[in-house]
């Protein structure tokens, strides 16, 4: 008779690429024993534009009510210096890698920007208590409006970018790719050198109990804004 058990270790199998059926132990095949290899049928490349790319992006964070502003390179740090301010931002935490240059516009009285040099330097009540804070990432997704961070320089630490109550990325033209597939295969690599946790961002941070009552900042920044830095 064919249990539950052996039809999900069997569905388990066909998508590892193993061939039907349990092994002599019932559970997991041994090691250089495979089936055919799996099928890859699913779109892998993106065909749009630069500038689609972007439009697209754009669209997908909006959707997920977040804000977007577009500029180029040489407007970044007015840019950003608008942003923070409009926010009323008084105290900015940045990853330890973040420029100079994108912070040179950012002065009004009584701001507060700290870099978060080590894990040490902030405390999480620093972190949870800081208006803002200003990130890079490492890849955007077109399709999914999701902004990859993976803890390089311009991105810090994970807690960065889940305790402060608003978040600021900036993302840049050349960051931007169509496709999931896209994004996984230079994040593979990445993983493999680094071995650091993947954050990934789709929106604000937002929930919804049973009754579908939306709630915004539960285990993330209530407020997400992006920069679209064009070539």
């Amino acid at each position: 008779m064919i249990t539950a058990r052996d039809l999900i270790l069997g569905k388990i199998r066909g998508a590892l690429g193993v061939e039907e059926g349990l092994t002599s132990d019932g559970i997991l095949p041994e090691e250089g024993e495979t089936g055919s290899p799996i099928p890859r049928n699913y779109r892998r490349r993106g065909t749009r534009g630069p500038g689609e790319l972007l439009d697209l992006l754009q669209d997908r964070i909006v959707d997920y009510e977040a804000s977007v502003v577009r500029c180029g390179f040489p407007e970044l740090s007015e840019t950003i210096s608008l942003r923070l301010r409009a926010r009323e931002a008084m105290t900015v935490i940045l990853p330890p890698g973040i420029p100079d240059f994108w912070i040179r516009e950012a002065s009004w009285p009584g701001l507060e920007i700290s870099r978060d040099l080590n894990p040490e330097a902030l405390d999480v009540t620093q972190l949870a208590s800081a208006h803002a804070v200003l990130t890079g990432c490492t890849l955007a997704i077109a399709e999914t409006g999701t902004l990859v961070l993976d803890g390089g320089g311009t991105q810090g630490r994970r807690a960065l970018t889940l305790l402060p109550d608003y978040h600021l990325c900036v993302v840049f033209q050349d960051q931007v790719v169509e496709t999931v597939p896209e994004a996984v295969e230079p994040l593979r690599d990445t993983l493999k050198e680094t071995r650091s946790p993947l954050t990934l961002i789709s929106g604000p941070s937002a929930t919804s109990d049973i009754e579908l009552v939306r709630v915004e900042g539960v285990h993330g920044p209530r407020t997400l804004d992006v920069i679209l830095v064009e070539d």
